[in-house]
């Protein structure tokens, strides 16, 4: 299985036994712009899942049902969909950068 990580600049991803630890597990790193959340595609799913429970009939109550709902969301989610948010997180940083930290499609 092929694994990437996408990490910001803070000081906990630039830890030496972090690095370490990646290098060793075989986890091909990819640096990502820090204060750029919106440049990350799992705030897409986020924004899916969270219209997703706005659209239920029954909306959570409690932290449990909120828990379920979330869990039963995110496995009603194309697989397509997800596949494109991963696919495209190569294209990300250089977007960001042709724009010069402006708006991009993502």
């Amino acid at each position: 299985m092929k694994i990437k990580d996408c990490y910001d600049n803070t000081r906990a991803h630039r830890a030496a036994a972090v690095r370490e630890f990646l290098d060793a597990e075989g986890v091909q790193q990819m640096s990502w712009p820090t204060c750029s959340p919106d440049m990350n595609p799992i705030e897409h799913a986020w924004d899916a899942l969270g219209r997703a429970i706005k659209e239920r009939h029954n909306i959570p109550q409690t932290l449990q049902e909120l828990a379920q709902a979330l869990t039963e969301e995110w496995d009603a989610l194309p697989t397509d969909n997800i596949n494109k948010l991963v696919d495209s997180v190569p294209r990300r940083p250089n977007a960001l950068i042709r724009v010069r930290g402006g708006h991009t499609r993502y």
